[in-house]
């Protein structure tokens, strides 16, 4: 039996630690098409929930998006002066509220266990999977929530 072995000799590989956003675009981009012909379009939307002080300086608050009916929040900051004080508990208020004004039925996120897992449990979501030892020694939950009616459905 014998083997081809094939050639590329129409490409180059470069590899970077630089995040170039036009880059990142242009490798997604056949992606987000390809899903589009299977799943239909994402309605993807980005959503954030801004925290700011009196003096009105940014020191938190919610970054996420919407798509595909689902919230996603990828970054939930409080300040360490204020936690405790229900603050991001609001963050998470209004983006759900926003989520569902955008017809969103279910959110998810992710956590690591020394961050704020068992404030997402209190909040309704429950976790779906774990990526043990990331980092070494710890683990990142990842988490879902119904929104809505039916929301203690998860």
């Amino acid at each position: 039996m014998s083997r081809q072995t094939m050639q590329v000799t129409d490409y180059t590989f470069n590899l970077s630690d630089a995040g170039d956003e036009a880059v990142r675009r242009a490798i997604v981009a056949p992606l987000i098409a390809y899903n589009e012909l299977q799943a239909g379009p994402s309605g993807h939307r980005p959503l954030a929930v801004v925290l700011r002080d009196a003096k009105r300086d940014v020191v938190g608050g919610l970054w996420g998006a919407t798509s595909y009916g689902w919230l996603y929040t990828q970054l939930l900051v409080v300040p360490e002066a204020a936690r405790g004080q229900g603050l991001g508990t609001r963050l998470l208020d209004l983006a759900e509220a926003e989520a569902l004004a955008r017809g969103c039925s279910h959110a998810w996120l992710d956590t690591f266990e020394f961050q704020a897992r068992s404030f997402y449990e209190r909040l309704g979501y429950s976790c779906f999977g774990e990526l043990p030892d990331f980092p070494h020694g710890r683990t990142r939950s990842f988490m879902r929530k119904t929104l809505g009616q039916g929301a203690d459905q998860n």
